[in-house]
């Protein structure tokens, strides 16, 4: 409509028209709020779905069972697949009455021989306090260094034929910055109390004797690490030069030397082996905040911060 000056009453029309036009605009402001804190609390909702285990991969049973526990990614304090709760759910599976038999079901490259030591501990004291409930390891993609460590407490070891078994070593990786920091002019001032301190400090010149150190620390926990895989392993294991080299095998090259026993799948293990084949998950599941905090991008990456500044530990893997 247009407003003319001249007009009988134009002032008022004009107001008019300007309340109108406000009104609208608070209309169309509201419809937007609404809209934003709905797709927010869609997002919200999404989010709580996608974090919180609603059980439905698990199968409630009752009576006789089979036990799996998995072991997924890298063997670390804190992860996944940490002693804490590897341990945890195994104390679990073997407390139950109703358990005929525990799977632990490995996919791991390796990691901590701490946290691989203190798991196949604790699977060597509670197959020797439940003597009648046997546990077997069935490996999926990769089963090796650490995850290997663990499952040579096994009674039996089951594989894929493309499985990855082995790499029975140790390592201790860094990276060395003395040449980078010569060229762009940089000077380390490293400051110790106690001759060996600045131990394979990365900004500093490898240091012989210490590399010697290292070489021996390595060796005592690869011995270990060998030491472990025969007692598992007894006299199933085909010994060769290259068996404890940190070398990989196919899982069908893993049961020719002894590493593995034979094929199988959990639920053939737990059909054929155990003879229960209703399956019971006990593995321990993150909780709300771990798993928000992961899809969130919250997650300290600490082994990152450890490798970004040198630090150095070994790994089995």
């Amino acid at each position: 409509m247009e407003i003319r000056e001249n007009d009988p009453g134009w002032e008022r029309q004009l107001l008019e028209k300007i309340a109108l036009a406000s009104l609208k605009e608070q209309r169309a402001r509201r419809r937007w709020g609404i809209f934003f804190k709905l797709a927010i609390l869609a997002y919200l909702v999404a989010t709580l779905f996608l974090v919180v285990d609603w059980g439905g991969s698990e199968k409630l049973v009752d009576g006789k069972h089979t036990a799996l526990i998995n072991i997924r990614g890298t063997i670390e304090a804190t992860g996944d697949a940490s002693a804490e709760k590897i341990n945890g759910a195994l104390q679990s599976a073997f407390e139950d009455k109703g358990t005929a038999g525990v799977i632990l079901r490995i996919n791991s490259p390796g990691g901590s021989p701490v946290q691989s030591g203190i798991v196949y501990d604790e699977i060597r004291r509670l197959r020797a306090k439940y003597v009648d409930i046997p546990l077997y390891v069935v490996v999926e993609d990769v089963c090796a260094s650490g995850g290997y460590y663990i499952a040579s407490a096994g009674d039996k070891i089951f594989v894929d034929k493309a499985s990855i078994v082995g790499s029975i070593g140790v390592l201790m990786d860094g990276f060395g910055f003395t040449e980078a920091m010569q060229k762009i002019g940089v000077e380390r001032r490293l400051l110790t109390a106690g001759a060996n301190k600045g131990f394979l400090d990365p900004f500093s010149p490898q240091d012989e004797k210490q590399k010697e150190h290292a070489k021996i620390l390595l060796g005592e926990i690869h011995n270990q690490f060998i030491e472990v895989v025969r007692k598992g392993r007894g006299g199933r294991l085909k010994e060769t030069p290259e068996m404890f080299s940190g070398l990989m095998w196919t899982g069908s090259q893993s049961i020719a030397m002894g590493l593995a026993d034979d094929f199988g799948t959990v639920d053939s293990v737990a059909r054929d082996q155990i003879k229960a084949e209703n399956i019971l998950d006990y593995s321990v599941k993150e909780n709300i905040a771990e798993r928000v905090a992961k899809r969130l991008g919250a997650e300290v990456l600490t082994d990152v911060v450890f490798r970004l500044f040198g630090a150095e530990r070994p790994m089995l893997r």
